[in-house]
């Protein structure tokens, strides 16, 4: 099957949050599980979940994705930032084991100036610290486009902190179309090398969910700004050969494109019209 779908506002609930994925024919979504640029949480309500399970069970509703708030920086330069992301972390996982279907999102996190060694070890300290055998939710590395000192431009980056994850098991990548394009990655003329690269440097098996946007930036920018379907540098043709690849075809697409909710459905029935004729 193919699952297709966006980023959606959680400030409403589960429930509302699968009946507006359904309302536009999408079949995944992605939202933030606390104020993106801050670090409050909704409370936590139990019955809207359990209700969602159920809605997502009867609309053949794949795995969806829980993305942390970009205020989550484990590799901080300050020790009250580290163990503020660590909390948020551990606290999202413990709601997340209520939800049946779902992975769990986040930037690696910028080393501000200590270094990519320094970074990658203190985000692996904190994974080691967070992640425990109860916890079900798989945790996702996003792929960055490499602006400033972001962690996680590279395959390799990410690969080093799997590695040095204790239940590495439990650990993922999300890919983000519009980010390794703009991290130097030719998405545009050798999408299948990327991903034979990707799986020789990682592996396949660990790639569980896809940001599919196009980039206002050409190939290398380190920027990072997101643009709609068919309207960046990277167009349609391309973002068709990756939601048509062969290897993926298990993985959700989900939407993160300047979009508002009419724009997030034009989209979806697009992609949806050429994977699905």
């Amino acid at each position: 099957m193919f699952y297709l779908g966006c980023h959606l506002s959680s400030s409403a609930g589960y429930l509302a949050m699968g009946e507006t994925a359904v309302s536009i024919n999408a079949n995944t979504f992605q939202y933030f599980t606390r104020n993106p640029r801050g670090g409050t949480a909704r409370a936590l309500d139990l019955e809207d979940i359990a209700a969602f399970n159920k809605f997502a069970a009867e609309h053949e509703i794949g795995t969806i994705v829980a993305h942390a708030p970009y205020t989550m920086n484990l590799c901080s330069d300050k020790a009250h930032i580290r163990e503020f992301a660590r909390n948020m972390m551990r606290d999202d996982l413990e709601r997340l084991q209520h939800v049946d279907r779902v992975v769990y999102n986040f930037h690696p996190g910028s080393h501000v100036g200590q270094g990519v060694d320094e970074g990658i070890s203190m985000i692996i300290d904190a994974l080691n610290e967070v992640l425990t055998d109860e916890i079900r939710t798989p945790v996702l590395l996003e792929t960055m486009a490499g602006k400033g000192s972001e962690i996680g431009r590279t395959f390799e980056e990410l690969a080093r902190i799997i590695d040095g994850v204790t239940l590495k098991e439990k650990m993922g990548v999300c890919m983000d179309s519009c980010h390794i394009n703009d991290a130097g990655y030719d998405v545009v003329n050798n999408f299948d090398g990327i991903v034979e690269e990707f799986d020789r440097i990682v592996g396949l098996d660990r790639l569980k969910a896809f940001h599919l946007n196009d980039s206002k930036n050409e190939q290398g920018s380190n920027k990072d700004r997101h643009e709609k379907i068919g309207q960046g540098t990277l167009g349609l043709d391309a973002i068709v050969r990756i939601i048509c690849h062969p290897r993926l075809t298990a993985v959700p697409f989900n939407l993160e494109t300047p979009n508002e909710i009419e724009g997030y459905a034009e989209e979806i029935a697009l992609l949806r019209g050429i994977r699905e004729p």
